[in-house]
């Protein structure tokens, strides 16, 4: 399965078909990843171009697992603006103690996003990131 989701998110494609049809298939790709897929998709995400990460990024949400948390994890690290947003929305969507307990361990994620809110001028950019940390900061 690792292969059939690489293939798709190493396609070129046009953003509106990305966003219609793409997303869909990737996620339903990874609703049958077996764990030899989860480890493959974790070792070889931080070797990708950066549109195959981003892809990535946009659809790690349908399973909720650590794998996916992790992954998301090591992308924030990547230093890409667009990854780092979209990162941060597929957080949101997380239920807050598994991603609040990892996250936590990561301060510089909470001080990166704190810098993004204070030195961007986008509102939906800005929404996001206040809800993020909305988030991070509630009690569990």
């Amino acid at each position: 399965m690792f292969i059939e989701l690489d293939n798709l998110l190493s396609a070129d494609t046009t953003v509106d078909s990305w966003y219609d049809d793409g997303c869909l298939i990737a996620s339903e790709i990874l609703t049958d990843f077996s764990l030899n897929d989860w480890e493959e998709l974790s070792n070889q995400v931080l070797n990708k171009p950066i549109k195959w990460q981003r892809k990535m990024a946009y659809c790690l949400d349908n399973e909720c697992n650590e794998y996916e948390l992790n992954i998301l994890i090591d992308l924030l690290n990547i230093n890409d603006k667009e990854l780092f947003e979209l990162c941060i929305d597929t957080l949101r969507g997380f239920p807050i103690e598994e991603g609040k307990k990892l996250i936590l361990k990561h301060p510089q994620i909470l001080e990166r996003v704190n810098h993004v809110v204070a030195t961007t001028a986008n509102s939906p950019v800005i929404v996001i990131l206040q809800d993020f940390l909305s988030k991070m900061h509630s009690n569990f």
